[in-house]
């Protein structure tokens, strides 16, 4: 006997399908909450790894487009075969002959302590460094001066320090209003400026600055320098940092040390992106349990819903629209996770990136691949259990009513 022509195949409209995954979802909501949130948390690291990532980067660059990538540093070598450890007394003047170098300073170790007051014993320095600078340093470093003045408006042969940021904060000077003063080698040294941090050179941070003057009149200076900055044409940066060895000391260039301290930037971001790619793999880990979680429920769904599976097909459900139903919702299970994983890691990004005062940069592709994971997670993991709905035997099914 022939079936009727005027009978039409079984069809799942999309808009069905849909409304059917929802009504699974919806009588199991706990159950589903918990799906999602492993999606979410999985997601939500990866966005906002890549978004804080891309965040701090963004920091950076323009912090080494702020002082520049054309300062090399000088200072005598150390180790094995070095010499004397100092570099020539007319290290800063041949320095200042090469034709690219736009400024140098010089700065020199001095053999004397600082404190905020001469009751302190001797031996709890702080850690903070004298140093004879000319007044040319700051204009060298590109640096600010946070209150006060540098020594270039400073008489230079008067006993008067600047103190860097840190040195400042351990000695407690958080102003020169009031004419503060601070013991300095056997003397008294009024405080006239306070330098905000100098990024490029945080050794200046821990230090009291001297006039070179004033640190050969009141502390015995030798006027050695033990460090050389330099600034440069940044096209022949390159070239000036091969001849600074041989300018500095012609007759044992091996013993001078030229340095990029951009170059340690640089290395701190590679050692963030190295960081990053770790939080990037524990995020893909959390994301990999969400989508086992969700492989998990959907077979215990399954399970549960013989019956329920067994009446459709008896009412006309193909194999193809029980998988297409149990496929939906584990899709719309990811979908959930992966909107809020999205949203919720923009919002840890944009919470910490304020706090640290960065611009907010939440990569493109860290949306939308977000997004996109959580759907493949949910094809993936939502594939099994469909087709093994799809197995079951309408008959054997309704036996479990």
């Amino acid at each position: 006997m022939t079936a009727p022509a005027n009978l039409r195949p079984s069809r799942l409209a999309p808009a069905d399908a849909a409304r059917a995954a929802g009504i699974g979802l919806r009588t199991r909501r706990l159950r589903s909450f918990l799906s999602a949130l492993g999606i979410v948390i999985g997601i939500a690291a990866m966005v906002g790894v890549l978004g804080l990532s891309e965040s701090s980067k963004s920091d950076l660059l323009a912090q080494l487009d702020q002082l520049g990538t054309n300062m090399l540093q000088v200072e005598a070598g150390s180790g094995i075969g070095a010499g004397t450890g100092e570099l020539p007394e007319t290290a800063p003047a041949m320095v200042s002959r090469i034709a690219p170098v736009e400024s140098v300073s010089a700065i020199g170790s001095v053999d004397a302590n600082v404190y905020r007051t001469d009751r302190i014993p001797s031996e709890q320095t702080g850690g903070i460094a004298v140093l004879a600078a000319g007044t040319d340093l700051l204009t060298t470093l590109q640096g600010t001066v946070g209150d006060g003045v540098f020594l270039d408006e400073a008489p230079a042969d008067y006993p008067v320090t600047v103190l860097g940021a840190v040195a400042a904060e351990r000695l407690g000077v958080r102003s020169v209003s009031g004419s503060p003063v601070v013991w300095l080698g056997d003397r008294w040294f009024s405080v006239v400026g306070i330098l905000d941090s100098i990024a490029l050179s945080p050794d200046i941070d821990r230090s009291a600055l001297v006039g070179v003057t004033a640190a050969a009149s009141y502390l015995g200076y030798d006027q050695v320098p033990s460090r050389i900055y330099v600034r440069t044409d940044p096209e022949y940066i390159d070239d000036v940092r091969g001849v600074l060895p041989a300018t500095v000391n012609p007759e044992a260039p091996d013993e001078v040390e030229v340095t990029r301290p951009s170059d340690a930037l640089e290395a701190r971001e590679a050692a963030d992106d190295a960081f990053t790619s770790l939080l990037l793999g524990l995020g893909a880990v959390a994301l990999l349990v969400g989508g086992v979680g969700i492989a998990n429920v959907m077979v215990i769904s399954v399970l549960e819903r013989r019956g329920e599976i067994g009446l459709r097909r008896a009412l006309g459900a193909t194999r193809r629209h029980i998988a297409v139903q149990f496929l939906g919702e584990s899709l719309l299970l990811s979908a959930i996770g992966g909107v809020g994983g999205v949203a919720l890691g923009a919002v840890v990004t944009s919470l910490y990136a304020n706090y640290k005062g960065w611009d907010v940069l939440i990569p493109s592709i860290a949306i939308v691949g977000g997004f996109l994971a959580a759907i493949a997670i949910g094809v993936i993991a939502g594939l099994y259990p469909a087709m093994r709905a799809a197995r079951v035997s309408p008959t054997e099914a309704l036996r479990t009513l």
